[in-house]
């Protein structure tokens, strides 16, 4: 398999393809689907591996013994980032977005509210405020086309019932991967206003050449009693679908309560997730990243370069993830006009900046985890949408 190879995944209950004409008007017979953060590439042949495994064996039942899973967890962890994972701190859940949920509901009560920095990934706010809590928004400073962290700033958005505060690093949808210092100061911030840390590392395996991330607990040891940390193969691996993540947790107070938790609401893993990411976190699933992410570097030069050449369009320079965060404020557009042009003249489906709430009103997110040939077509597609701007 190579990442040219085109899937037509039209037709096949897939989110990302099959929702977005009713979502953004955009038909799948000729439109293109930029906006769900999965990959258009099938995962590495060793999981695909595992997969067929299990078909050929037919019988689908509980999933029992941990210990190849949890072993491939700490490998990776370890061999990747540098970072030894204690066994006894993973839990496993129906991937992050429940591990969010699980989280605040175990470490916060209703009323509380959680800190966000945004724009930051959407599902955050969602489950927060679902689960009758509030969202503090801390906008992050728009500095020389790239977010920085505005502690100063921050102090005064804070209203006392702040509990928690999620950390997306890298960031989504910015594509920050966070310097030793900002880490370093998200912990002090926390230790400061007495924060329960969540970081969510789900992004932390793609990460650009030349860039490195750094693990919370590498950077800030210091914040161990209040840290819980979030990683997956779902994203790095394009497995979204198998719905596992890990939580990891060092403290042993906070590890008691969302095992309480885990088995209030009687969570149990899915089989075809423990097995896929098993698989996945190998020699060989290293060697697959390591193949992709260059892929992904090309197309990101590609589409920066693209969208350049319109006036006043600017795409965020990429230092992890596979997400371009577009800029439209320099077309002084409304966001009406230029989600229009994107929809119906270009007939690409993207992620509204609005969604990550404040400080993403003028921007739209493009997925280009995808063949090179349609990263292409988007790009003469925009062009042609804003050719009178050129």
């Amino acid at each position: 398999m190579t990442f040219d190879q085109q899937i037509d995944r039209r037709n096949t209950h897939c989110v990302k393809w099959d929702m977005m004409e009713s979502l953004f008007g955009v038909s799948a017979q000729d439109g293109l689907a930029m906006w769900v953060a999965d990959m258009e590439f099938p995962p590495p042949a060793v999981v695909q591996r595992a997969v067929e495994k299990m078909a050929a064996h037919g019988v689908y039942g509980y999933f029992g013994d941990d210990r190849a899973y949890l072993d491939a967890i700490q490998w990776w962890m370890k061999t990747r980032h540098g970072w030894d994972v204690p066994r006894e701190a993973i839990f496993t859940t129906h991937g992050l977005v429940n591990g969010t949920g699980l989280c605040v509901d175990a470490f916060t009560n209703p009323g509380d509210a959680v800190v966000l920095m945004t724009p930051v990934y959407h599902a955050f706010a969602r489950v927060i405020r679902a689960a009758g809590r509030t969202v503090t928004e801390c906008p992050l400073a728009f500095v020389d086309g790239r977010y920085k962290m505005d502690f100063d700033a921050w102090e005064t958005r804070l209203t006392g019932k702040e509990r928690m505060l999620i950390l997306c690093s890298p960031h989504n949808p910015g594509g920050r991967v966070w310097s030793l210092a900002e880490l370093q100061q998200v912990a002090a911030f926390c230790q400061k206003h007495d924060l329960i840390l969540i970081s969510d590392e789900i992004h932390h395996d793609l990460v650009m050449p030349g860039q490195k991330h750094i693990p919370m607990p590498l950077a800030a040891p210091e914040v161990r009693d209040r840290l819980v940390m979030m990683t997956a193969t779902t994203k790095t691996f394009n497995i979204a679908g198998s719905h596992i993540g890990n939580v990891i947790i060092p403290n042993e107070t906070l590890r008691a309560k969302f095992a309480q938790k885990i088995n209030a609401l009687g969570i149990s893993p899915n089989a075809f997730g423990m097995h896929m990411a098993t698989a996945a976190y190998s020699p060989e699933g290293a060697a697959w990243v390591d193949q992709l992410m260059a892929y992904l570097a090309g197309n990101a030069a590609i589409f920066d370069q693209g969208l350049a050449a319109i006036p006043g369009v600017r795409s965020m320079g990429l230092e992890a993830t596979y997400l371009a965060w577009v800029d439209f404020s320099g077309t002084g557009m409304a966001p009406a006009e230029f989600k229009s042009r994107v929809e119906k003249a270009a007939k690409i489906a993207a992620n509204h900046g609005d969604s990550f709430g404040l400080g993403g009103e003028t921007f739209l997110r493009f997925n280009i985890a995808a063949p090179r040939a349609m990263v292409l077509q988007a790009v003469e597609r925009l062009q042609e949408a804003f050719k009178d701007l050129q």
